[in-house]
């Protein structure tokens, strides 16, 4: 299957509830030989409305923190776990996640990028699973970001979604220095 291939399904899919209530079911984005994969948990509202990835509040913050490391937007391709907008940003439902976590597992497939970031809980403990790795209680998940974890050929750096700057602005300068170990990370795997 080819990524084209692959995004028209994404746009036509009722494989769960989220399609009745979605304006547009967001493709992944970007770099299709990228070494990066950054992996959200779902659309927002703005992204929901424009069919793309990281156009709204927390995309600004993406951009800034990708530019404060040195790594462009055209270097890494993002996706979501689920690629439907959350009525009310609620949480994903596993049968949700089931339904659409086929995709994220193509997009991985065509894309064969050399990291994975999950971005958040969701997409970490969806990847985490995917590569039969265990993940703590919630309350102890903090503690796995910013570290590198080896998963056969993939070098997995769980992160906090670039959202949580917005409710917490002190938690930026922590977030810049996540990026730019990516970008260290980047220049280990070549770009």
């Amino acid at each position: 299957m080819e990524i084209d291939e692959l995004n028209r399904i994404i746009k036509q899919c009722k494989k769960c509830r989220l399609f009745k209530t979605r304006t547009n079911a967001v493709c992944g984005e970007g770099n299709l030989n990228a070494k990066i994969m950054l992996i959200a948990q779902a659309p927002g509202e703005m992204e929901d409305r424009e069919g793309r990835m990281f156009v709204g509040p927390s995309g600004k913050v993406l951009d800034e923190l990708l530019k404060s490391a040195g790594i462009k937007r055209q270097e890494i391709y993002m996706t979501n776990l689920i690629k439907c907008m959350l009525p009310n940003y609620r949480k994903p439902k596993q049968d949700e996640i089931k339904a659409c976590s086929y995709y994220l597992d193509e997009e991985i497939k065509l894309i064969n990028p050399k990291i994975l970031v999950p971005l958040g809980y969701y997409a970490t403990c969806y990847i985490f699973q995917k590569h039969g790795m265990s993940l703590s209680s919630k309350q102890k998940f903090s503690s796995i970001y910013e570290r590198l974890f080896l998963a056969g050929d993939k070098k997995i750096f769980p992160l906090p979604h670039p959202a949580t700057v917005l409710y917490n602005p002190n938690f930026k300068q922590d977030l810049i220095k996540s990026y730019r170990k990516l970008h260290m990370f980047l220049e280990e795997v070549g770009r």
